[in-house]
């Protein structure tokens, strides 16, 4: 509008052809927009950005993300922009009288602790997230265990605890899935309420996979209990076994021990004191030769 009047346009006859009020931009040339300003509004968008794909993170975390965004700030200057605008971590700030308050659930429970999907693979997965700390600091498995042989299908392995880690871990399992030639289309995943089961990227590939969410109530563990039962092993026979050093050594030791021995050498009663491999290998032929 500026140039306009210096090339003998009136602000009036500009202000009605683009049809603005005078008086905000009046006030607009008094107090300027400063470059500091456009500054603060770019840091505070990538903030959102990576609050709203990960909202379990803290300041910390998100100016990082922020970061490699391409907007660098301090950590004191994210801290301020998240405090202004009340981007808190669902893990770090207390609602209500009892501490934390669950999300919502994403979807309805669909198992009732009813763990019996034995009739065919690829009808019921459970997947929960575990952590260990290392010299290095955290690791992080979200694993997937189809109830029917208790085979762990699919499984993602991280140094942090992002939406990214459950979608890696289901891709996983459908890529698994596919190469065994089952189909995955209609098989329910039962989950805890956990932020990066929420996610708008887990739910999506939940849909791009024809995949039926499940979440389970709050506080009762009862609900992915069979979940827990692997969780359980896993800590007795790898993750507290020694202190660890890195996170690969650690990356190195859980993948071993699931492809290996849980997988091959661990027989289950449940499952006729055979393997999930040796399970799945023997029901297959029977079903191949009934049909």
């Amino acid at each position: 509008m500026t140039e306009l009047a210096e090339a003998g346009i009136p602000v009036t006859v500009t202000c009605r052809v683009l049809k603005l009020a005078r008086q905000p931009y009046y006030r607009w040339l008094r107090n300027p927009v400063t470059q500091s300003e456009v500054v603060q509004a770019y840091r505070a968008n990538a903030l959102f950005d990576a609050h709203r794909d990960d909202p379990e993170f803290g300041h910390r975390l998100l100016v990082d993300e922020a970061r490699q965004a391409g907007q660098s700030m301090a950590d004191r200057t994210a801290w301020r922009i998240c405090t202004s605008n009340g981007w808190w971590s669902v893990f770090g700030k207390k609602r209500g009288k009892n501490g934390k308050r669950p999300g919502p659930p994403a979807h309805d429970d669909l198992v009732h602790r009813d763990f019996t999907a034995l009739r065919r693979p690829n009808a019921l997965w459970l997947s929960d997230i575990t952590e260990h700390a290392t010299s290095e600091g955290k690791l992080y498995l979200c694993a997937i265990k189809d109830v029917y042989s208790g085979r762990i299908v699919g499984y993602s392995i991280s140094d942090r605890m992002k939406s990214s880690l459950a979608v890696d871990a289901l891709s996983s399992a459908v890529a698994r899935r596919r190469i065994d030639g089952t189909h995955v289309a209609g098989c329910v995943v039962h989950t805890d309420r956990g932020s990066q089961f929420r996610s708008r990227k887990f739910l999506a590939a939940l849909r791009r996979h024809d995949l039926v969410g499940s979440m389970g109530q709050v506080a009762s563990a009862g609900d992915n209990a069979a979940m827990e039962s692997f969780f359980a092993l896993l800590q007795k026979n790898v993750l507290d076994r020694k202190r660890w050093a890195t996170r690969d050594d650690l990356r190195l030791a859980v993948i071993t021990w699931i492809e290996r021995t849980y997988h091959r050498r661990r027989r289950q009663t449940r499952l006729g004191r055979l393997t999930p491999i040796e399970y799945e290998a023997i029901m297959t032929t029977q079903v191949a030769l009934a049909a």
